[in-house]
């Protein structure tokens, strides 16, 4: 079995040599010649040859040509990313960005403002911000028309407030249920609804949200080009601001937008004066976080802070106010005004009693009902003096008149044949 197996390769590897030599034959004579060298004048050695061969027949001999070699294949379309083509960066799909999510889009919308019109990465991020902005500002117009007239009317409904307060804290329900149906009356009829001052924040939330993930992802892949797609000190856009200037201008930008009036309305206007005090406090707050940011992000929210300010500056001019048909403030003198002027400590201190009021009444309410469910499923409590099932006769006095004690006697005669 072994000795067949050694001459079957045996067979097949002299197959082999010959068919290679038959091959490497015909390729030779096919094969132009190549000249080496030449053992004497007006001679020329080949490779396939061992002797010189003339010049003159040389040129008479027919060379035949090889094949041509074919062209590279073309890699398919879908394996080359346009961008990588066209800008000479990978696009955002070969990388994991982008895709149908909000922070996917808005990826796609800055590789689009990036790409396509070649404008840096700040320049993308400042314009993706300013047009997302411009979107949502009638949302600001109509927050603007309600602030004012909730302003305008301030004095009327601290009035229906503080008589709505007193009856709740007292405990009087049906009172603080008249008074708020008559607030509820009194906007409806001036066109004020306090929840149209949340439409802007409420609508800038999942924007913001967005971008900042978005962009979080952009810095951390990172982007290549971010690298160097910056302005000014931050040229990288993927790392944090050396100079921590980004934080504070972010920081500062936010203050003053509190301070001069958000988007929505002004605070003070609204009767918030301890969300405001909270509000100051906020960009203290995020300092030490905003920190470690990513330029990138700090760049998309420093360009919002600075569109909120021009926003707010374009809105207190009062031609702008009566195109967008803006009522004008009115300035209540603070003696005006039913609600008195507290501080910081004062109004965290009434928001303290208020809360322990309602908890107390609160829970007088829940032990009202426990009482109630006992008695309505208790025993029945004594509360009279006789037993009302049974006959009662009153004692007769022997002292008193014999016309009134006969007629007592009848009334008990009487009683008792009726029950």
């Amino acid at each position: 079995m072994q000795q067949s197996f050694y001459t079957g390769s045996s067979s097949r590897d002299m197959h082999l040599s010959s068919s290679w030599s038959n091959q490497l034959s015909n390729r030779i004579i096919a094969a132009p010649l190549i000249p080496l060298y030449a053992s004497a004048p007006g001679t020329i050695r080949f490779a396939s040859t061992q002797k010189d061969v003339p010049v003159e027949s040389v040129s008479s001999k027919e060379i035949v040509d090889l094949p041509a070699i074919p062209e590279a294949p073309t890699p398919p379309a879908n394996l080359v990313p346009e961008s990588l083509m066209e800008a000479g960066e990978p696009s955002f799909a070969s990388i994991g960005l982008g895709g149908w999510s909000p922070p996917g889009m808005i990826q796609n919308c800055m590789e689009f403002l990036h790409c396509t019109w070649d404008i840096p990465w700040w320049g993308a991020i400042a314009i993706g911000t300013l047009c997302v902005r411009t979107l949502i500002f009638p949302l600001v117009i109509l927050a603007q028309r309600n602030s004012a007239k909730m302003s305008n009317n301030m004095p009327q409904m601290q009035v229906l407030q503080l008589k709505m307060t007193e009856a709740r804290q007292s405990g009087n329900a049906i009172e603080s249920a008249r008074y708020a149906q008559e607030m509820m009356l009194f906007m409806r009829e001036k066109g004020v609804n306090p929840l149209k001052n949340m439409i802007v924040p409420l609508a800038q939330a999942p924007l913001f949200i967005s971008f900042f993930m978005g962009l979080r992802q952009m810095a951390n892949t990172p982007v290549e080009s971010m690298r160097d797609g910056g302005l000014f000190w931050f040229t990288d856009l993927t790392l944090a601001d050396p100079y921590y200037l980004l934080p504070v201008i972010t920081s500062a930008t936010l203050y003053l937008t509190i301070e001069l009036g958000t988007d929505s309305a002004r605070l003070s206007a609204a009767n918030m004066n301890t969300m405001k005090y909270v509000l100051r406090a906020l960009p203290i707050v995020i300092f030490p976080f905003t920190m470690n940011f990513p330029a990138a992000i700090l760049t998309y929210w420093a360009c919002s802070n600075f569109i909120s300010l021009g926003q707010v500056a374009l809105l207190r001019i009062p031609a702008v106010r009566d195109y967008f048909k803006i009522e004008k403030m009115v300035s209540h003198p603070p003696s005006a005004l039913p609600a008195k002027k507290k501080g910081f400590v004062g109004g965290m201190k009434e928001s303290w009693d208020n809360m322990k009021i309602t908890k107390e009444i609160e829970e007088r309410q829940r032990l009202d009902e426990i009482r109630f469910a006992k008695a309505g499923k208790g025993p029945l409590v004594k509360t009279f003096k006789y037993d009302p099932t049974k006959p009662h006769s009153s004692p007769v006095n022997p002292n008193s008149n014999p016309n009134q004690i006969e007629t007592q006697v009848t009334s008990n005669l009487k009683s008792s044949s009726k029950h």
